[in-house]
């Protein structure tokens, strides 16, 4: 094991680094995006009414971070794997998946009355957060090793 850790220092310090990344893009959220929902659930949400919103600006906003965490992630799964076909496997299902939640978000924003607060919450969370890149990793590995 130390022996293994000797000779990937670097790519434990390039994973580092980009870990790093990931959390520079969320600590300085609020100042990179525009997102009216940041506040919104950081409160006692499920009886506010929804924030005034664009939904241009937010579509925009959302995809900037997306596409900030997805180049990211990618980078962190290259490093990682050292496979180029699993990172484009991998940003064909980070696209496919950005299209099915950005169109159930804004779906749920623009067509419901009174759109569940807590689906909203989890749906945005996928759309802002790496989080896809904590379940693909393990997914990944797995694979690898069964192969």
């Amino acid at each position: 094991m130390l022996n293994m850790l000797k000779r990937n220092k670097g790519a434990i310090a390039l994973v580092a680094l980009l870990v790093v990344v990931l959390a520079g893009i969320r600590f300085f959220e609020a100042s990179l995006f525009y997102d009216p929902f940041l506040d919104f659930f950081k409160g006692d949400f499920q009886e506010a009414d929804l924030p005034q919103f664009d939904s241009v600006k937010l579509f925009w906003g959302l995809l900037l971070r997306y596409l900030m965490n997805t180049v990211v992630s990618l980078a962190i799964i290259y490093v990682i794997f050292k496979d180029f076909s699993l990172v484009k496997f991998s940003a064909i299902l980070y696209l496919m998946l950005f299209l099915l939640l950005v169109a159930v978000f804004f779906g749920l924003l623009h067509w419901t009355q009174h759109p569940d607060y807590r689906l909203l919450f989890y749906i945005r969370r996928f759309l802002i957060q790496p989080l896809f890149l904590v379940l693909f990793l393990p997914a990944f590995y797995y694979q690898k090793k069964v192969s």
